[in-house]
């Protein structure tokens, strides 16, 4: 299975794959734990294919790739503006924080 092929399915399809490779995975692990599984690297193949489908999963949820759903309905993207200079500087302005330390007995009993 290889990522531009995950990349064209929709979003419920990505879900049955994921579905079934973990399930396959839990079958896969079973049968190397009773001495069944011939193949031990079908394991790691099975886990590469879940991570590639993942991947596809939270590169759409960033809006990093485009996805099938987005190329059939154009959907607006809001970008944050950055702060303009004079907020920026109040923000540095205000109070520093605190330094991250063990507190003293002293401290304790006040």
């Amino acid at each position: 299975m290889k990522v531009d092929e995950l990349r064209i399915l929709e979003a419920d399809e990505l879900g049955m794959r994921l579905r079934t490779a973990r399930r396959e995975l839990y079958e896969l692990r079973f049968k190397h734990a009773v001495g069944q599984l011939e193949n031990s690297s079908q394991i790691s193949k099975v886990r590469h294919d879940i991570a590639r489908i993942m991947t596809v999963i939270r590169e759409r949820d960033f809006g990093i790739a485009p996805s099938v759903e987005e190329e059939t309905s154009p959907a607006a993207v809001a970008v944050a503006e950055p702060p303009a200079e004079d907020e920026a500087v109040e923000q540095a302005e205000e109070a520093p924080k605190p330094k991250r330390g063990r507190r003293s007995k002293k401290e304790d009993a006040e």
